[in-house]
């Protein structure tokens, strides 16, 4: 997979074809737990029985190729995430404040669209909720709204989520620079561009 960037400047389109190729790699994800659940198995759930023979009741092939391809799928998006953060570190960095301010409410536009022509699956899981937004902040300033869900908040998502100090170790290490993050808001998925700075009151966000 190239990475846009490498040896040239970095565009909006660019950033815009890796999220999109994100989005895929999230729902082929979703249909490999989805296979696991209509198997009636977990992702972790042992496969042999009591006896240690390979259960009856599942198709155990079925099962562990699902695994197997989980694994695989969530080591591609890890690594793709990582892309989308460096791209958009490389456009941000060529603008001004407000220029990027612009081009990433734009963005986030283009991608609410390119999601609304949607596959017809399911919105992903949001692992947290805003419940406020100080004006003027630079979460304000990115376009964050109280009682938006957070389905990814830089290299955080469901799936590696513990506790809030997930989200201020990425904060803290992404000081001026910008981060991706997307919610769920009024039941569709808006991509934002958040970048942790001081300001005039408290923390990074606000």
């Amino acid at each position: 997979m190239a990475q846009p960037g490498a040896g040239s400047a970095v565009t909006a389109g660019a950033v815009l074809q890796l999220v999109r190729q994100k989005d895929e790699l999230e729902a082929r994800i979703r249909a490999c737990y989805e296979l696991l659940r209509d198997s009636g198995v977990g992702p972790d759930e042992p496969l042999v029985d009591a006896e240690g023979f390979p259960r009856a009741d599942i198709d155990v092939y079925r099962v562990r190729a699902a695994r197997h391809s989980i694994a695989c799928l969530q080591n591609d998006h890890k690594a793709l995430m990582k892309q989308v953060e460096e791209a958009l570190h490389q456009l941000h960095a060529r603008e001004k404040e407000k220029q990027a301010k612009d081009q990433a409410e734009a963005l986030a536009e283009a991608l609410s669209q390119s999601q609304g022509q949607g596959q017809g699956l399911a919105q992903p899981q949001a692992f947290a909720r805003v419940n406020a937004v100080t004006p003027e902040s630079p979460a304000s300033v990115s376009g964050l709204q109280v009682d938006d869900e957070i389905v990814e908040f830089g290299s955080v998502n469901v799936h590696n989520f513990q506790n809030l100090q997930n989200i201020a170790t990425v904060v803290q290490h992404s000081e001026g620079r910008p981060l991706s993050v997307t919610v769920i808001r009024n039941g569709k998925k808006v991509h934002l561009g958040l970048t942790p700075k001081r300001w005039a009151g408290k923390g990074l966000l606000g």
